[in-house]
């Protein structure tokens, strides 16, 4: 991966192997629990079979199954059909219990905000990658300032603050998109800026006038769970 162009501060190339390990902190607790979403929150993923919120990244129906609240990459990655901006966002994930493989080969899917900026999501309980490309990471940008992931099989969480690009009336960038991310409740980003769009091995130009978008949740051909999503929409102070 040295042969990937270098991240735009010139410290390291994308998906750095050299790059050194986020230092492991241990979230409290073994299991995330279910946080229950505040009055104002919008509910993409709540109890029960009811998958109406998703479709398929395509547009065609949501094909994932869900179950008790619960539902399971596979068969595609699935897109929320209502598009956001600045968002508080609520999701609880679990990696398979079966650990199989490693590196980006366990646990891997991704939440993507406006369906292009993703939150990593990866095994990365004794399970060492590129730094940029582990759990919670700002994918092929900024490691999680440390790992805090629970076991595999186990429930964790992600809170993400998320302000969506702005643009001048001439579609020059005026700010990029902005994270502050916290993995089982401790904070692995504080209010960091995307240098564009996430990809692999590569980092996209900003699109000019692409101010809001879906949520997605990434097919990755690994067993990841996912219940309990919740958004809310930000809104200024007047």
């Amino acid at each position: 991966y040295t042969d990937t162009p270098m991240q735009p501060n010139g410290n390291w190339h994308i998906h750095d192997p050299a790059r050194p390990q986020p230092r492991v902190v241990t979230p409290g607790g073994e299991e995330a629990p279910i946080t229950p979403a505040p009055a104002d929150a919008t509910v993409l993923l709540g109890n029960g079979s009811d998958t109406s919120a998703w479709s398929m990244t395509n547009g065609a129906p949501a094909t994932r199954e869900m179950k008790d609240g619960v539902t399971s990459s596979g068969k595609g990655m699935l897109r929320a059909k209502a598009e956001f901006a600045d968002v508080q966002l609520h999701v609880e994930f679990a990696t398979s219990t079966d650990v199989k493989g490693d590196s980006q080969g366990r646990g891997n899917s991704g939440v993507y905000l406006m369906g292009a900026f993703e939150i990593q999501v990866l095994d990365s309980y004794q399970n060492p990658t590129y730094a940029d490309g582990s759990a919670a990471s700002m994918y092929g940008q900024f490691p999680p300032l440390v790992n805090a992931s629970r076991k595999p099989g186990a429930w964790q969480s992600y809170d993400i603050v998320f302000t969506a690009p702005r643009f001048t009336a001439s579609g020059e960038l005026e700010k990029p998109a902005v994270a502050t991310v916290l993995h089982n409740g401790v904070v692995v980003h504080t209010a960091t800026a995307f240098w564009g769009p996430t990809q692999h091995r590569r980092i996209d130009p900003y699109r000019p006038g692409r101010v809001r978008g879906p949520i997605h949740l990434q097919d990755h051909g690994n067993p990841v769970r996912f219940r309990n999503i919740w958004v809310r929409e930000l809104k200024g102070y007047d």
